[in-house]
Order: structure tokens, then sequence, then C-alpha cells
């Protein structure tokens, strides 16, 4: 400890703290400030080096001491041993650092440590109970978490922000919503939602695509007289962007006056990027750099995204540099991945090559299914067969790749090579991801899968579909066949077309909605070409507005026409 101590008082040389009588609540205070302070040493925080430092001069640790040293603790070692101290000190009764300790091993990501550092407090108090929810959280073991949430003698409005945001975390967003529902209806409570809880909320929406949830929750805070910062601004334009409705987030977004964030201005520019406005991204990213505000990493992601979904190759390879040049942002992986995204849509498959080979860091997942993805476009079989190699290295269970390949040996006709990837996914227990729609009708979100059997109003959807099919035939629809990627007959073929989970989700609209009604479709996979010619018919026949978020980005079907212009 001397050794470390000594040495690490060399970087402080105008602390001079070198009264051996010095006050303990002064060398808290040190440490506290040391924890708010942007200059960190991830290998050996500052508050840690302090803390060394005053027990070199026989200072005695104290209850104010480890709850701000904790804080910088980003080893499970380095936690051990101060817990062991606080242990010896006899100062592992105090509440607040009780629950320090539970959230420094959940930072540290040991969750074992902290359920054990929970079970060891005698009685916990309101605090503690939330550390360890959101520790369990945090792990991903929300089911832990909400057993525990459920034994809480009491909570508050941060226990419920903390189970809720939990479950949006994990992916549970119909669970986040409804116990969202469960804290309205709480009887005699005087639990109200903040800002964060909120967030969470809106954000379960944008995930699921449920707008008229969202609109509730908008309204929710308005009548509340919640303030609409740039916090839950920034929140509510997600969310309206990602239910589809990108008028009402520019209206949130031309709301938030003046004092709007870099945050805020890339959550627009996003929303732009992904509904493929990508003039309208370019011209906002413009009067944002006009403004005053400067571009983050976030914001050419949006930016890169746009050019992506527009074709605007020499623009995008512009903005690149520019991030770089002007603005002394190092490009990520994220950033990478958009730009080989760009040139492999683009049928630039040697440029793409080129930008891989020049990342810095190793290619991931993304930057190869990206290659693959563009290079599957224009039928370049060998870098399909490279990347997807190199793909499964990283992630064996890939589903995707296995059919992303198959689909491009399938529109060869390769049925040999089809068959093999088949069987090689079943031998090594790999199944293909189910196509997966949600639509929201009546506030009740409803889920259809690719083939689904098991729908309780299956006769009715299939009947309004076989009539929707004839009707599209009437007009020259015929079913895109090579999409299909089994070797069946090809009456076999049009009848799994006909029953992708898009298809599905648009017959029960039209079962359930007056005509004329916007239809809004979530899916989990990318739309295939059969369904994207279908579905613009579909808008023309039947007077329908018809738009899908696909895993991608979002196609707006109206009067015949989709927003990507076929390009996606």
């Amino acid at each position: 400890m001397r050794a470390s101590a000594k040495a690490i008082s060399c970087t402080h040389p105008s602390l001079h703290l070198s009264h051996p009588n010095i006050e303990s609540f002064v060398w808290n205070n040190l440490i506290r400030a040391s924890t708010r302070s942007r200059v960190q040493n991830p290998a050996f925080p500052p508050a840690l080096s302090l803390y060394l430092r005053m027990r070199l001069h026989a200072v005695l640790p104290d209850l104010h001491t480890f709850p701000f040293l904790l804080q910088s603790i980003n080893t499970p070692h380095r936690g051990r041993q101060l817990h062991a101290q606080i242990l010896l000190l006899g100062l592992a009764n105090d509440p607040f650092v009780q629950t320090s300790l539970i959230n420094m091993y959940s930072s540290c990501g040991t969750p074992t440590f902290a359920r054990q550092a929970f079970d060891e407090i005698t009685q916990p108090d309101l605090p503690s109970w939330n550390a360890i929810i959101h520790a369990n959280a945090k792990a991903g073991m929300i089911h832990i978490a909400r057993k525990l949430f459920d034994q809480m003698p009491e909570k508050n409005v941060i226990s419920w922000s903390c189970m809720i945001h939990g479950y949006v975390s994990c992916g549970e967003y119909k669970a986040a919503l409804s116990l969202f529902r469960s804290l309205q209806t709480l009887e005699g409570s005087q639990l109200r939602p903040n800002e964060f809880t909120m967030s969470s909320v809106l954000s379960a929406c944008a995930r699921l695509g449920a707008l008229q949830h969202g609109k509730w929750v908008h309204a929710y805070i308005d009548k509340t007289g919640m303030k609409i910062d740039v916090v839950l601004g920034t929140s509510l334009i997600d969310m309206y962007a990602k239910c589809g409705s990108i008028e009402r987030a520019k209206c949130i977004f031309d709301n938030l006056g003046p004092e709007k964030d870099v945050m805020a201005w890339s959550a627009m520019i996003t929303a732009f990027s992904m509904h493929g406005l990508s003039e309208e991204c370019l011209e906002l990213f413009a009067r944002m750099v006009n403004d005053g505000v400067r571009p983050n990493a976030v914001t050419f992601v949006a930016v890169l995204c746009a050019c992506v979904h527009g074709g605007l190759v020499s623009e995008g390879n512009e903005y690149f540099k520019r991030m770089m040049n002007e603005y002394g942002v190092s490009p990520m992986i994220q950033h990478y991945g958009c730009m080989v995204d760009l040139y492999s849509r683009a049928g630039r498959i040697e440029d793409a090559w080129n930008v891989v080979k020049s990342m810095p860091m190793e290619p991931d997942v993304m930057i190869w299914g990206a290659l693959l993805n563009g290079a599957r476009i224009h039928g370049d079989v060998e870098t399909c067969e490279i990347a997807i190699t190199k793909l499964l290295e990283l992630d064996p269970a890939n589903s995707s790749a296995y059919v992303l390949l198959s689909n491009v040996y399938a529109k060869l006709g390769r049925w040999r090579e089809v068959r093999h990837l088949r069987d090689l996914m079943e031998v090594r227990g790999i199944k293909k991801l189910p196509g997966c729609s949600l639509v929201e009708v009546d506030g009740v979100i409803r889920e259809f899968f690719a083939g689904d059997n098991s729908h309780p109003e299956l006769l009715n959807l299939y009947v309004m579909l076989d009539e929707i099919m004839k009707r599209l035939e009437k007009h020259g629809y015929e079913r895109n066949t090579g999409e299909v990627l089994l070797d069946l007959d090809e009456e076999g073929k049009e009848f799994a077309l006909s029953l992708h989970s898009e298809k599905l989700a648009i017959a029960y609209c039209f079962l359930r909605t007056s005509p004329g009604t916007t239809i809004r479709i979530v899916k989990n996979l990318r739309i295939c070409s059969d369904c994207h010619v279908a579905i613009k018919i579909i808008s023309k026949e039947f007077n329908r507005e018809i738009i899908v978020r696909d895993c991608n980005r979002f196609h707006h079907f109206k009067n015949g026409l989709c927003s990507c212009k076929d390009y996606w």
C-alpha cells in the first residue's frame, strides 16, 4: 500500500496533504470531488489514490468515506477489498454504505456479489431494495428483479421506475406498459410517475410501435403538468418517430425552442433518417450546425444512415470525411458499418472491401452482415461466401447469415446448396428467426407470425387474405416465388408467401378497422420483395395508407407507391 500511495501521490502535487492530523471530512470532500471529475483513470481511479493517501496519513475512514469511494470502483477485486475494509472498520451496518456496496457490485457486473451484500442486510431499507432490483434488471435477470419487486414491503416512484426501465432494457416492452398501468390503478396511492418513469414508458411504446399508447402517455404528461424538458422532449420525438408519426415528432422538436441540445437535434435527424427522408435529414443537419450546436458521433450515424437509405454515395463519403476532419469525431464501428452498407448496397463491393480493410478495429457482425447483404443484392456469390464465413466465426448461431446466403443460392436456382445450408442449420440446431409483425388495434397490441396456425381468428384471416390476393391478381400482381427459400413446387411457394406475417397483420386490420384507417406495422425482419410489391398494390386498391417499420427503416405505402422508392 505504501508503494501505491507514494506512486499516486506524485500525480497530485498540488494537494500538499502531509499533516498527520488532517480531518477525515476534508479527505471525504476530496474523494467526493474526485468522483465528479471528468479526468478519470480507469486503471487506478483518483478517488482510490486519495483513499490510499488518507490511510497513509493515518486518518480513519468514516461513514461518509465509502459511499463516494465505491462509486469510482470498476473491478470486483478492488470492490471486495474495500468491502473487507468496511467490515473490519465496523461500518457495514450503515444503510448508505450497504446501498453503495450493492450499486458498486452491480456496476462491476457481478450481480451475485450484489445479492450477497443485500442478503447480509438484516433490515433492508427502501434504497437497498431499489438498488438490488436495479442490479438484477441490469444483469438481464428481470424475473428475479420482478420477484424482489413484488416482495418489497413498500415502494416509491424509484422502485416502479427501476422495474419499468428494467423491463424495457430486457426487451419486455409489453410487461413495461402493463406495470405502468398497474401503477396508474393503485388505489389511494400518492405515487406519481416522474420524468424518468415516463421516458422509460415512452421507450417501450417506441419499440412496440404503439402509437395509441404513446399518444395516451403524452396526454398524461400534459395533464399532470409535467414539464417537457429536453430529455423528455427527446423521448417524445423518438417515440413518435418510431411509431411512424414523423409529423408529431417534428412538432415536438419545434416546440422545444432554442434550448435544444445535441441529443434533441440528433433524435430528429435520426427520425428523418429512419423514415428515408434523406433530404430533410441533411437540411436539418445543416440547420443544427448553423445554430452553433456541435454534432457528435450519434448525429453522424444518423446522417450516414440517411445517405445509405437514399443511395447518396458521394454525399456519405463527404460527411464521413467532415466528421473526422472538421469535427474531430473518431469513427466508431457503427460509422464504418454505414460506409460498408452504403458502398455495398450501391454495388461498389470493392470500395466496401477497402473500408473493411482500412478499419482500425476488427470487423464485427454488423460489418460482415452489411457486406453480405449488399453482395446478396448484387449477386456477388464469392463475397457472400467470404462474409458468411467471417460472420459465423463471430456468431455461429446467426440464422440470418444462413438465410441471406441461401437467398443468393435460391435466386440462382442452386437448390443443392440451399438444401445443404438447411441441413447444416438443422445439424447445428440453428432455427430461422420467424417473421413477426405487430399491430395496435383499439389500444391492444397483436402479434402475427409467418405461417402461424394458432391464431384464434385464423379462418377469418385466411378468408380475408384470399380475397385481398384475388383483387391484387386482377391488377397484375404475380407472387415473387424467388423469395421463398425452400425447394417447393410453385403452388407451395405461393402459399408460403401469402402467410408472411405482414400480410396476416394487414388482413387482421382489414377485419378490425374501418375503411381508410391507416395501418401501422412493426416487423422484426427486413420486408421481402414480394410483400413490398403486394403492399404497394394494396395501398392503392383498398385506398389505405400502410406504414411498415422493418428492421432497417420505414416504408410508407400510399397510392401504389413506397417512400423508399424501391431502394432498401
